[in-house]
């Protein structure tokens, strides 16, 4: 059986076969002796995405460390409210904190406790997922919304239907339209300043 550990664009853990191209964690450890979750869904405001394998190091998913979180892609994780890893995902942290510094006009890349702390602030409300209402003509290449419980993805002028699996057909992009937005306005402007995501292949 799956574990609970497959990260939506909600932020909500599920427990499926498709595993995705990235994993992360919230900080520490959120399931039990048992290998089932506890109430906590954070330890902390360290919220990363990091890649399936570096230095051929080997973890027991879901052992005596943290808990493992798996995504579908990068605009799935960043908009469940994580950000790449410092450490084994190097690069793509680095263009992050320099797109953040751009969008937010610093003169240096912040630091990641600094990112933490706005993005903690934007991705939830009490324990529930924060949604932001904006216009859809403002959204940038990976920026997630959702239509009722339904998220998709904005490609270019089309938007993707997300699943655990992979994307959907694409359908036109509507225009002069509010809808909620799922990834943070922080990461959105991160986005916007130039971060490209890792797609997933089914994107296209």
């Amino acid at each position: 059986m799956p574990l609970q550990n497959r990260v939506d664009p909600f932020g909500e853990l599920s427990a499926v076969p498709a595993r995705g191209l990235l994993f992360g964690n919230r900080g520490g450890r959120i399931h039990g002796e048992d290998r089932c979750l506890t109430r906590r869904r954070w330890t902390s405001r360290a919220w990363i995405c990091c890649r399936l394998a570096f230095k051929n190091r080997q973890r027991n998913v879901w052992g005596n460390s943290y808990t493992e979180l798996f995504f579908l892609d990068d605009p799935t994780a960043l908009a469940a409210g994580h950000r790449p890893c410092f450490e084994c995902r190097r690069t793509d942290a680095l263009a992050f904190a320099a797109a953040w510094a751009r969008a937010h006009r610093l003169n240096v890349p912040p630091r990641a406790g600094e990112m933490d702390a706005v993005l903690h602030a934007h991705r939830l409300q009490g324990r529930a997922k924060r949604r932001h209402c904006v216009a859809i003509d403002d959204l940038p290449d990976g920026a997630i919304i959702a239509e009722g419980d339904h998220p998709s993805a904005v490609r270019g002028d089309a938007l993707l239907p997300w699943s655990f699996a992979g994307y959907g057909s694409p359908r036109p992009r509507p225009r002069a339209v509010e809808v909620d937005l799922l990834t943070p306005p922080a990461i959105v402007s991160v986005l916007r300043a130039g971060y490209r995501p890792q797609w997933h292949p089914s994107a296209g």
